[in-house]
């Protein structure tokens, strides 16, 4: 009967259901008590009816909330793919903004700190980063090409290092270098610290990401490589690891991102990286609140460039594809 009608009245049902989605969302709105005294900044003259009637103001206000997400999306729909996708992060973007701004931030605060932030902060941030990334990398390569081993204390080896650094909080596997080394008689640096826990905790993860990476190409290529007489090393390097690389560069791009975030756990034993400076620098005035908003949008900003990174690096190997 449901699919007679709706072959029967499409647009009719169409409507309909476009009717209930904005019901639906009104009604969220409402229940999450979005606030209605915007109404009184648009319209100055409704001010007295929004102060006098607060439930139907606010249901009000959902319902205007509704009809203009409504008529937003029906617009983007009618951009090119390219133009909708600008268009919902612009919007996105702005919505964003104007949150930060509702917080009352000092903007001279943020002016008077952003450069020491950076100059220093970000510096920091990036040298441990870029550091650790490739370390792990290196790892990973070993621990993987160890676990695919048929020589069983090399696969012991590699099964429990991976075992046990996953199985860790990073943030205690920082306090065990930083702390614990010192114990045996080998001090080591905050910074130094800090690489090795990062290194070591996502080159445990990244060892199952080249791992996988590696098993998911056919047999039939080692076999081939063997067949014209190349080394086991030779066929890893020129066969095997630039087609899994296909397969293995979108999660390793995920795991540096989240290796660039978690950067800032090393602040913990006194590393001057983003993270920490957002904390000291905000106690100065009491203004915490603008300095993590200006660290989270720098972090946001690494990312997105590590994110472009990850894209063009990926594209460079899709073209192994391309027939």
């Amino acid at each position: 009967m449901l699919a007679r009608l709706i072959l029967t009245y499409p647009d009719a049902v169409r409507r309909l259901g476009v009717a209930l989605i904005i019901l639906v969302i009104t009604l969220g709105l409402f229940q999450l008590g979005v606030s209605s005294h915007w109404l009184g900044y648009m319209l100055p003259s409704s001010a007295p009816w929004v102060t006098d009637n607060p439930l139907a103001s606010r249901l009000m206000s959902s319902l205007l909330i509704a009809l203009i997400l409504a008529a937003n999306w029906t617009l983007l729909r009618l951009l090119p793919r390219r133009w909708q996708i600008i268009g919902v992060w612009i919007e996105l973007f702005v919505l964003l903004m104007l949150f930060f701004y509702s917080f009352n931030l000092s903007f001279a605060f943020i002016a008077k700190k952003i450069g020491f932030l950076i100059t220093q902060g970000v510096t920091t941030t990036l040298f441990i980063s870029a550091i650790s990334i490739a370390v792990a990398t290196v790892i990973a390569l070993a621990g993987a090409i160890a676990k695919l081993s048929r020589n069983g204390v090399i696969y012991g080896l590699a099964t429990f290092y991976t075992s046990l650094f996953r199985g860790l909080p990073l943030l205690m596997q920082i306090y065990i270098i930083y702390l614990g080394l010192p114990q045996v008689g080998y001090v080591i640096g905050a910074i130094p610290a800090g690489i090795l826990a990062l290194s070591l905790c996502y080159g445990a993860y990244m060892t199952e990401i080249f791992r996988a990476g590696i098993e998911s190409i056919d047999r039939g290529q080692s076999e081939a490589a063997t067949a014209l007489g190349l080394k086991p090393s030779q066929t890893m390097a020129l066969v095997i690891l630039p087609q899994a690389m296909r397969i293995i560069i979108p999660p390793t791009g995920n795991q540096f991102i989240a290796m660039l975030k978690d950067s800032s756990l090393v602040s913990v034993v006194g590393v001057w990286e983003i993270m920490y400076l957002a904390r000291t620098q905000g106690q100065t005035e009491f203004r915490h609140i603008e300095m993590l908003i200006t660290a989270s949008m720098i972090y946001w900003l690494l990312s997105i460039g590590l994110e472009y990174t990850q894209s063009r690096i990926e594209e460079r190997f899709g073209r192994f594809n391309v027939r």
